[in-house]
């Protein structure tokens, strides 16, 4: 958040609290501009678009802690939920607009394509709202270009954003413009935060003398209030006379510098780190590796800077540098360190954190894997005790490992500690979420690797980011930019030298399965053939194996029936010296296929007996169901009913067996997914673009006629 909270006789109290404190006024008029009809309206023109609420204040003014209890309080009308976004980074940067879209989308549940451009994540935004009853609150408005690229097109929403003055540009937008707060709300916030009323009640005029020399700012009077609070034997008096000897220009410098210079020199030299904290986010371990210190004082530290109003909590033992101090510190952190240490703090939080993945991550393996005995060994402030802990830290902290990892890459001075950042990160995401529920991120994360690689020259990570971006590409459908990825993934390939065979290989097999995608046979197999070629050189079988069958599958689908034939039998001969019984099944199957297509069917009879046989060695029923699936439509073409009748038989009862036994170890009745049937086994699921998985996948499973 922005500003401090002006409520709480408790730091961080939530919104809609009792300990709320003033701003009675600004409330209602924010409650009455909800329902107050538009100029569109009154000019008899409904607006399409939800009402815009803007507070306007500058910093330090509760702009935030207002729009979080008004938001608090009418939340109940919006049953879709709060979305909150932060449109200005910590240090002053503007949140790029792709970045806000997704992570509004993310807080909705709704999945965004990986890569996807900033239009197509704002339309698809605004679809999704169009159907929703949903608040926004958008914090810390830099343009109003942010607001109306993502303002819901429906009455059904409101937008509550808060800004340093007037957004011109948003239509039909509500102003609330704040000030100080009144006599008596500073002084009773003076007194909650103070630890007492009694130094207040006592002395009023210098209670009102200090809210003068705080400018009745909120973030002043808790900055105030915290120093009373930390010098129980003070007088509030003695706070205003120490307020008045200050230099500095402005009340919210004055009450900063006020309590800075009354703590000890590590706490404060701890604090003046803070800024380096990523996203403005701090915990105990954070604090701990920027300052040096062991995780228990470190949290004892961020607890009191809390208690005096310099920290925000947020819950789950996390706190937030309020954004109204974090230009007083960053200008303390300049001043007072140099910049040797400032790097050298930077180094110490990343490689902590890269440690904290690594357990993340080893938290996940069989318990007698030699990571989870080395994570046993592990402090334990430092080692997570199950997966689904690990799991539950991963995901309250994945903006701000996600923010760290944008700082370190644009900063440039580690980049070799950034490469291991990136790299652990990205192993810990593969660990605990499903493949397309972690592509998203796995594309930011190689989009950092590559600027890493493009900026150092280093050739082979250049390729392989890459290649791995071509990947997500391709998954979502975006083909023309996987193959423009694949391309510069083969260049940087061939330029790295030393070792580039395998990346070439790999490009050139992902341009081949990309064109196969787009039905354009025979540059697939241009490609594929290309590879190979490649691949040969080396003796891979395993990969040799993988490209013959994508080279029998594009062959088959452009009815070149011989070089078809020749490829999947170069393939059934991989698979043998492989000893993969599945895959020999699988090519002989394709081979049958390609037989029967060629008008051989007496041929595919006796290929698909074999491939019976293969499955038979590999314990694969479902196999085995599909293949006699396949050879009860070639005895029908031959005229042998009865034979044909008895393999689907066979196929009917191995896929009851399956089935059954699927349903038992769920305890229940079997699923749609395990209950699909022979159908689903041997349908062809056409061409896919990954070149990583099996042989197979470009064509899908023992396919139908």
């Amino acid at each position: 958040m922005t500003d401090q909270a002006v409520h709480s006789s408790v730091p961080g109290a939530a919104a809609g609290q009792e300990g709320w404190t003033g701003r009675r006024r600004e409330l209602a008029g924010l409650t009455a501009d909800v329902e107050r009809a538009g100029l569109d309206t009154l000019a008899g023109r409904p607006a399409a678009r939800c009402r815009v609420l803007l507070i306007a204040g500058r910093p330090g003014s509760g702009r935030t802690a207002l729009a979080e209890e008004f938001a608090a309080r009418v939340a109940a009308d919006y049953p879709d939920g709060v979305l909150r976004a932060r449109l200005t980074d910590p240090g002053g940067a503007v949140v790029p607009l792709e970045r806000i879209a997704r992570d509004l989308l993310d807080a909705l549940g709704v999945p965004a394509p990986a890569g996807a451009g900033e239009d197509e994540l704002t339309e698809l935004l605004r679809v999704t709202l169009r159907e929703r009853r949903a608040l926004l609150l958008l914090d810390d408005v830099a343009a109003a270009e942010q607001v109306v690229e993502i303002l819901p097109e429906t009455r059904g929403c409101l937008v509550v954003a808060t800004a340093d003055g007037p957004l011109t540009g948003v239509p039909d937008v509500r102003p609330c413009t704040l000030g100080g707060l009144d006599g008596d709300a500073a002084r009773t916030l003076l007194a909650r935060r103070s630890g007492g009323e009694i130094r207040i009640t006592v002395d009023p005029r210098a209670a009102e003398r200090l809210a003068e020399l705080c400018g009745h700012l909120p973030a002043a009077l808790t900055l105030a209030a915290g120093w009373l609070a930390a010098h129980p034997q003070s007088s509030v008096l003695d706070a205003a006379r120490a307020m008045e000897a200050r230099e500095e220009s402005g009340p919210l410098p004055r009450a900063f510098h006020l309590l800075l210079d009354s703590l000890p020199p590590t706490p404060a030299r701890m604090l003046r780190l803070l800024p380096l904290a990523p996203g403005g986010l701090v915990d105990a371990h954070t604090a701990s590796a920027l300052a040096g210190c062991s995780v228990p004082a470190a949290r004892t530290a961020v607890e009191e800077f809390a208690a005096t109003g310099l920290l925000r909590p947020l819950g789950d033992g996390t706190f937030e540098v309020p954004g109204c101090l974090d230009p007083l510190l960053r200008a303390e952190l300049e001043r007072a360190e140099k910049p040797a240490d400032i790097l050298l703090a930077g180094a110490r939080m990343l490689e902590r954190t890269v440690r904290l993945l690594h357990n993340c991550r080893a938290a996940t393996e069989p318990p007698e894997s030699e990571d989870r005995r080395a994570l046993a060994a592990e402090p334990k402030a430092m080692r997570f005790d199950t997966a689904e802990a690990a799991r539950r830290w991963l995901d309250g902290r994945l903006p701000a490992l996600l923010a760290a990892a944008r700082q370190v890459v644009a900063d440039g001075d580690l980049d070799t500690l950034a490469r291991r950042y990136l790299a652990a990160l990205a192993r810990a995401l593969e660990a605990h979420r499903q493949p397309e529920e972690a592509a998203p991120e796995r594309y930011r994360l190689h989009e950092l690797v590559l600027d890493v690689a493009e900026r150092r020259g280093l050739h082979r990570e250049k390729a392989a980011a890459l290649l791995n971006l071509g990947d997500l590409d391709a998954g979502c459908g975006r083909l023309p930019e996987a193959l423009a990825r694949y391309r510069a993934a083969l260049e940087a390939a061939r330029a790295d030298g030393e070792g580039w065979h395998e990346a070439a290989v790999r490009a050139m097999d992902s341009m081949g399965c990309a064109y196969a995608e787009l039905e354009d046979w025979q540059r697939a197999a241009d490609w594929f053939d290309r590879a190979l070629a490649l691949a040969q050189t080396r003796d891979d079988v395993g990969v040799t194996t993988r490209l013959y069958g994508r080279l029998g599958a594009v062959r088959m689908y452009s009815g070149q029936w011989a070089q078809a034939l020749g490829a999947w039998r170069a393939a059934v001969a991989g698979h043998r010296r492989l000893r993969d019984p599945q895959g020999c099944a699988r090519a002989l199957g394709e081979l049958a296929r390609v037989q029967e297509y060629a008008g051989r069917p007496e041929d595919s009879l006796r290929t698909c007996y074999d491939a019976l046989d293969w499955a038979v060695r590999a314990g694969d029923g479902r196999l085995r169901a599909a293949l006699s699936l396949r050879l009860a439509d070639t005895c029908d073409r031959l005229g042998e009913f009865t034979t044909a009748a008895a393999h689907r038989a066979l196929a009917d009862r191995l896929l009851a067996e399956l089935d059954a036994e699927a349903a038992g170890e769920r305890g229940g009745e079997p699923s749609g997914a395990a209950a699909g049937g022979a159908s689903d086994t041997a349908d062809s699921s056409g061409p896919s673009c990954d070149s990583r998985g099996s042989t197979y996948e470009i064509h899908g499973e023992i396919g139908k006629d």
